[in-house]
């Protein structure tokens, strides 16, 4: 009975121990609360303007209203490698400062036209005034991976 009260307050010790919450410690500052300490360089968090990739569908403002490097999707729902980088881009991990726009092949033979598009999974890069900079087509490779390689 004594052994399991000891082993009770040891355990109960040692969590609250574990609980604990190291202070964090500002660089900038000597100020530090505990033994426990992580230094921050404030300056490293306040600096952080980059913005996480994002996959959106195309819309008549979508390239204007959108800051950052810019790839249009030319995507047909019914094409087995479009859904297949469709699924990698959602998985995956879009590039900071990248916007994805799924734009459908099959509806939007205007934009299709001007970018110069005959084949779906094509990916084009444009720039903010929403001229091409650099066309690749994912069919034979669709995959996240291969479209940052070819187009960033």
């Amino acid at each position: 009975m004594k052994y399991s009260l000891f082993f009770a307050l040891a355990s109960l010790i040692l969590l609250g121990a574990a609980c604990q919450k190291p202070a964090v410690q500002n660089s900038n500052s000597t100020n530090q609360t505990s033994g426990n300490s992580i230094n921050v360089n404030v300056s490293d968090i306040q600096n952080t303007n980059t913005v996480a990739g994002r996959y959106v569908d195309y819309s008549e403002s979508i390239i204007a209203n959108t800051t950052g490097r810019k790839i249009l999707f030319f995507h047909a729902p019914w094409c087995p490698q479009c859904r297949q980088l469709e699924k990698s881009i959602t998985t995956g991990v879009i590039p900071e400062n990248t916007t994805i726009i799924k734009v459908d092949y099959d509806s939007m033979q205007s934009l299709r036209q001007k970018y110069g598009v005959t084949l779906q999974t094509t990916l084009v890069l444009v720039d903010d005034a929403g001229q091409l900079v650099k066309k690749f087509n994912a069919y034979d490779d669709p995959s996240l991976n291969r479209v940052v390689q070819e187009l960033l």
